[in-house]
């Protein structure tokens, strides 16, 4: 047993993240105050899970990207930095955070970083069309038109990334897809990276069916919002099924983001802590 002291470790949201790094090399993780002790098999697996929980407490967040207005994209939050440091190191990325939290733009991110370092030869990136609450009724036009309402989030996060002008040439190409889930079964996705947005709203039948899709060369990263599921009530969501069957499965990390990781407007930190509030008291009552 051996330990790693910083005051980062004061906050009690970064033990999660802590654990995780420590069980990815066979150890186990406690803490006292501002201090992990690490419990493996071998000094040679504490040793090496040690190394990586201090230098995922003690580096900088490195810049994923630089956007063509200069922008630098890089994690903001301890608990956004876990979340690129497992879109880095697994195939699959399971993603479950609060709205703000980044869960969306920086898998984004990451997907656009792999295609322009020609790490994979297209971009696939697709969500359920289900209405937040609302009936739409009947949407007019082509196929495009119809989904487009239900994908603006995320062409908002590309245009943002490449620029408006690149983002269309990579589209009309088909090195960049958009596609409603239903659309992604039968295929096999291989050289792509691929993100499932909005996942909290896909049955657990919809999660299998994207999850087997996955094909040689193929990274994925899965994101949702327990607090935002707009299924049919006693539909169980697919997020919180594939979560509690492949948490522990090699090759697949499982991420938790906090209300603490919420970068957007401040006021939406205290908008999300104070619904929390509120359901935690009427689940006591």
């Amino acid at each position: 047993m051996d330990s790693y002291t910083n005051d980062l470790l004061l906050d009690t949201n970064n033990h999660g993240y802590v654990e995780q790094i420590a069980a990815f090399y066979g150890c186990s993780a406690s803490f006292i105050d501002n201090s992990v002790s690490v419990i493996g098999d071998s000094t040679s697996s504490v040793n090496r899970a040690l190394a990586a929980i201090e230098e995922f407490l003690s580096s900088e967040p490195e810049v994923i990207y630089t956007t063509p207005s200069g922008r630098q994209i890089k994690p903001k939050t301890l608990g956004q930095k876990y979340y690129v440091d497992s879109i880095y190191k697994s195939e699959l990325v399971i993603c479950a955070g609060p709205a703000g939290s980044g869960k969306t733009f920086l898998g984004v991110a990451m997907a656009v970083k792999a295609f322009r370092n020609h790490e994979v030869s297209r971009i696939i990136l697709t969500r359920p069309a289900v209405e937040a609450g609302e009936r739409l009724g009947f949407l007019p036009g082509d196929i495009e038109e119809k989904v487009n309402p239900y994908m603006r989030p995320i062409y908002d996060a590309l245009e943002v990334l490449l620029g408006a002008e690149l983002f269309e040439r990579y589209y009309e190409k088909g090195l960049i897809e958009v596609s409603p889930l239903a659309f992604m079964r039968g295929r096999n996705l291989d050289d792509a990276f691929v993100l499932l947005d909005e996942a909290q709203n896909t049955t657990c039948e919809q999660m299998k069916m994207f999850l087997t899709r996955l094909g040689l060369n193929c990274k994925a990263c899965v994101c949702g919002d327990f607090t935002q599921i707009d299924l049919p009530r006693g539909v169980k969501s697919g997020l919180a099924d594939c979560i509690s069957v492949l948490e522990s499965v090699e090759g697949i990390s499982v991420v938790s983001l906090k209300t603490g990781d919420i970068v957007r407007n401040p006021l939406v930190q205290k908008i999300v802590t104070a619904y929390e509030k509120r359901d935690k008291e009427k689940a006591d009552e």
